[in-house]
C-alpha cells in the first residue's frame, strides 16, 4: 500500500495540474471500487472550481467551490495518472474514474484491485468523516515531538513497530518508513513502546519527519504498483538502508551482523539485531 511520501508526491502532481482549475468533465466507469463511488459525484463536482488539495494521513483531500471535498484514497494498487484530455486513444486496464479540467488535464485512477475509495465530504467536516475521525497525529506536523511519543507511548506493552504503524496514534505511517526509521535510532522493532527513553522517543521524533521529507523528494519508493503522476517510478528504494535488505551487511556495522526479516502481525520487519537495541 502507498504511504505517507507516495500519496503526499501524487497530491502534490495533482494539485500542480488541477488547483485554480475548473472541472469541466467527469466519466465513472465502474459503478464502484471498494465502496460505490458517490450517486452524486457528477453533480457535485462538475462546472467547480479546485480551491486546494489537502493530505490527512494516506488519503488525498480535493477541495472544491460550493464547499465539497473529494476523498480519495489509492488501495492496495491504486494510482493516479495525470496528462493531457485527448491524447489517450485507449484508455489504460482498469481505469475506473477520470476528471478532466477546463485547462485540459487529465486524471485517471486506475485501481486493478479495486481496494481504493471515493467519496464526497463537506469541507467543513473533512475530519469528521468516518474514515478520518479516529485518525491521529500527522508526522510531519510541529505536534509531532518527543514528548508527543512518550506521552503515547506510556503504558503501551506493545511493540514500538506496530505503536509507530497505529494510525489512531501517528496517521500516515507505513511498514517501509518504520524500519528505516528505528534502524536510524538504534531502535529493535520488537521493544516495548512504554520502555522507550526520553532521548530515544526525541530521536525517533526527528528522525520520522527526515526520512518522510527525504522519501517525498525521491518521490516515494517504487516496490509494485506505485509509480508518481507522470508515471515514473520513485527513488527512494535505492535508499533503503533496512527494507527489504535481508542477508545484506549492516550499513553500520558491516557484514558480521547482517539485516535481519521478521515476522510482526503479519508484516516484514527488517532490522540489525547488533545495532538495534
Amino acid at each position: 500500500m502507498p504511504e505517507l511520501p507516495e500519496v503526499e508526491t501524487v497530491m502534490r502532481g495533482f494539485r500542480d495540474a488541477f488547483e485554480g482549475h475548473r472541472i469541466s468533465h467527469i466519466s465513472v466507469n465502474r459503478p464502484d471500487l471498494r465502496w460505490p463511488f458517490p450517486a452524486d459525484l457528477r453533480e457535485k463536482l462538475e462546472g467547480r472550481r479546485i480551491l486546494s488539495f489537502r493530505r490527512r494521513a494516506k488519503y488525498i483531500l480535493m477541495r472544491l467551490e460550493g464547499g465539497w471535498s473529494m476523498l480519495l484514497h489509492l488501495g492496495m494498487s491504486g494510482r493516479l495518472t495525470i496528462g493531457r484530455a485527448g491524447t489517450n486513444a485507449t484508455p489504460p486496464a482498469h481505469e475506473h474514474l477520470v476528471l478532466e479540467t477546463d485547462s485540459g488535464a487529465r486524471a485517471g485512477l486506475v485501481d486493478p484491485r479495486r481496494f481504493g475509495m471515493v467519496d464526497l465530504v463537506r469541507t467543513s467536516g473533512e475530519d469528521d468523516h468516518r474514515l478520518l475521525a479516529h485518525l491521529g497525529m500527522e508526522p510531519l506536523s510541529p505536534t509531532m515531538t518527543g514528548q508527543a511519543l512518550t506521552a503515547l507511548f506510556r503504558n503501551r506493552r506493545t511493540p514500538v513497530k506496530s505503536a509507530l504503524l497505529d494510525q489512531k496514534l501517528i496517521a500516515g505511517l507505513g511498514n517501509i518508513y518504520v524500519c528505516e526509521a528505528l534502524f536510524r535510532c538504534g531502535i529493535h522493532p520488537e521493544r516495548q513502546a512504554c520502555t522507550l527513553t526520553a532521548p530515544e522517543t526525541a530521536a525517533l521524533s526527528e528522525a520520522i519527519p527526515q526520512i518522510l521529507e527525504q522519501a517525498i523528494a525521491s518521490g516515494g519508493s517504487s516496490l509494485r504498483d506505485y509509480v508518481q503522476t507522470d508515471g515514473t517510478k520513485g527513488g527512494f528504494q535505492d535508499l533503503h538502508l533496512v527494507y527489504g535488505r535481508e542477508g545484506d551487511p549492516c550499513p553500520n556495522c558491516g557484514e558480521a551482523s547482517p539485516i535481519r526479516r521478521i515476522t510482526q502481525a503479519g508484516r516484514s520487519t527488517f532490522f540489525c539485531p547488533t545495532c538495534q537495541k
